[in-house]
Parts: C-alpha cells; structure tokens; sequence
C-alpha cells in the first residue's frame, strides 16, 4: 500500500499516545517525551495524547521536558486534570474530539496515524491495536495477535518453540494453581533447578522480578510477581551467560533488516537488570554497542532475531533479547514489539550505531504505518 500523507494544504498528524493503565506508565511517558523531541515538526502535525493510570485520556502537554525521569522516585506521569479527549469514527478515518468543562466539544481533525508508546498490558498487548482497527487508524507497529503473543511470555515461548528457536526451561503459575496447591507448584519450580527468575507473564521493565536463589527464596518472589500478574512465568537461570539484544526493523518493501547487536553488562549492586539500572542514569550499567562478538555469533544473532520477528508476525519493530551462554549458543529471552525510546534505551542506540539516527528511526517507523492499511493483510 503506498504511503498516504494528510490532505492537501497540511502535514500528517500523528497523535502520539502514551501513559497508560500498566505498571510501566512513567516508562512509557519517558518515552513519549523523547519521541516528541525528535519527531520531525515540519512533516508532522503532532498531537500527544495521554492515557492517565486510571484510563482516562486527555490532550497532555507537548512538552518534553516533563516527561523526563528528574531522579529516583521521580517520575512522570500524565496530568489526568487535562481537557479529556476522544477518538471518534469520521467518514475519512478518525479524528479526535476535545472536552473541556463550559465549553463545547472541539474537533482537533482527522487522525493519520497514531504512534501508541505503551509499555505492558492494556497498550503493548493488542488492546489499543485492536481498538485502532476497528477505528479504521493506521498505527505504528505490531498488529493485535503479535502485540498479544509476544507481550504474555508464556505465549510467547509456546510460539517461538513452535519455530525452532532455542528458549531457556520454563514453567507456567497462575495465582489459583499457587492458591490451590502451593507444594504442586513448587515442585515444578524444583525440576527446573534454582537459581530461577520469576516474571510476571505480561509484564516489562523489569517490574516484578526477583532471582529466588534457592526453594526458601520462591514462595516470596511468586507473591512478589503476582502483585502485578495474576499469571507468572518462572523460568531457569541463564547463569554466567551474556545478554545481548538486537534490532528488528520492517523496510519500507516489506522485508525485514536487524542493526547491529549490542550488549549489557551490569555493574555494582545490581545482580540481574532490574528497574533501577535500565532507567536511572546513575546507577552503574555499561553498555555496550555494538556488542563484542565474534562475527559469525553477531551474524546468527541477526538471523535468529529476523526469525522470531517472523515467527510472531510482527510489524514495524521488535527487539529481540538473547542470552549468549559460556558455550557460545544462543538463547532468544523475549521479543519486545515496544522497546523503550528512552535515551537509554538499547533499540534506538543499536540502530544509530547501524546508521538510522533517532529521528530517522521515527521517521521510518511513522512512514511503515502509513503504508500498511488496517483489517486482514
């Protein structure tokens, strides 16, 4: 489908929304705030459009500095005070509709494409994509079974198994089964061996997780992780393996291209990558892109990337997490089909150090959804 800017005699609008109902809403504001810094104002009509943790939308503030993360314990949020804000269906698309208190509703215009920077469940998960569809809005990224698949690790794994790509064990709790039968569960957990990570299935960021060391140390990382997901993903640990990811990117005649690998090495008290050391510029992570690699794993890390990207169907973008063990293979951890745009964040840095700079990055991703149509394709 070839791209389809706005009408004649204005830009296209791009309504960037963010926030959200997740765990990850301040991540998803810290994102935004960076996208809206770097998008390019004189192609595009730009309206932020945040999403309040309690679900309300409203016309938030174009201003990127306050959606910056200004230390620990301060982070962003979206001003839920706002005028709310609506999509509605109009005859050419969409459009957006303010409501602010004594005065009557005012149009803001149809909407070309929306660039939906949610993290986590109710915005990553295919809830806005499925709701963009029937709206019949082009929007950035992932379509609505690949954003559910790959946001539920659980699913996830199931799907990229079915391929062939190489998972670490696993196993699946719900809060009933732990509920129900605790010394079921921990002796599932026993089989797979400890150390183990414990995940909330359809979580990010890192919120929720905890490195249960031993059986004394499992009862309270699942209570931890059920405090965010009824569902949790245990999984064995990947010890004395290397993390690194890498880029995944549609091209604009369909194929797929994946940026140079890149890798994280955490430092000081951190043990794992938690929350902490992604987001929170002081804390000791070092980072390194593109990742010291021989070529021939770099190589099969971009080939296995472009499969799992594949396998889920994804669109748009993706980063891909692997773990490279002591014996030099390869274990994909988990495809995210909304990496963080944050200024620390790997995905935009491994496709600057690949030669696509952050505003290029957004460019292409804006151009990719004008070009793809809604409904079966």
């Amino acid at each position: 489908m070839s791209e389809t800017p706005g009408p004649a005699g204005r830009r296209t609008r791009v309504a960037v929304v963010f926030g959200g109902r997740s765990s990850e809403h301040a991540i998803s504001c810290v994102t935004a705030g960076s996208v809206l810094q770097a998008i390019d104002r004189e192609r595009y009509d730009v309206v932020p459009i945040g999403i309040a943790p309690d679900g309300r939308w409203v016309l938030e503030a174009d201003d990127p500095e306050r959606h910056a993360i200004r230390g620990p314990g301060q982070l962003p949020s979206v001003d839920a005070s706002r005028a709310p804000v609506t999509l509605t269906r109009t005859g050419s698309g969409a459009g957006l509709v303010v409501s602010e208190a004594a005065a009557p509703p005012r149009e803001l215009g149809d909407v070309d494409v929306v660039f939906p920077l949610l993290h986590g469940p109710w915005g990553e998960d295919g809830t806005i994509q499925g709701m963009l569809e029937m709206a019949g809005v082009r929007y950035v990224g992932a379509g609505v079974l690949a954003s559910a698949v790959s946001m539920d690790k659980a699913y996830m794994k199931v799907v990229l198994g079915a391929a062939g790509l190489p998972l670490m064990p696993s196993t699946t709790v719900t809060a009933r089964e732990w509920a129900a039968d605790p010394d079921a569960v921990r002796k599932r957990v026993a089989a797979l061996g400890y150390p183990a990570f414990v995940k909330p299935s359809r979580g990010g960021s890192s919120i929720g997780i905890a490195k249960a060391h031993a059986a004394d140390e499992l009862d309270a990382a699942l209570e931890g992780a059920l405090v965010h997901d009824p569902k949790v993903l245990v999984e064995a640990s990947a010890e004395g393996a290397r993390e690194v990811e890498c880029g995944v990117l549609e091209t604009l005649d369909g194929d797929v291209e994946t940026s140079v690998p890149a890798e994280i090495r955490i430092t000081g008290d951190h043990e794992f990558y938690d929350f902490d050391a992604k987001y929170l510029p002081e804390e000791a992570t070092e980072l390194d892109v593109p990742a010291l690699l021989p070529e021939d794993t770099a190589a099969r890390m971009r080939e296995l990337a472009a499969q799992a990207f594949r396998a889920v169907g994804c669109e748009g973008l993706a980063r891909v997490d692997f773990f490279l063990m002591p014996d030099g293979s390869l274990v994909v951890n988990e495809l995210n089909t909304m990496p963080g745009f944050t200024p620390l964040s790997m995905f935009p840095r491994m496709w600057a150090a690949t030669g696509l700079d952050y505003g290029a990055l957004v460019d292409r991703l804006i151009s990719l959804a004008l070009r793809r149509g809604t409904g079966l394709r």
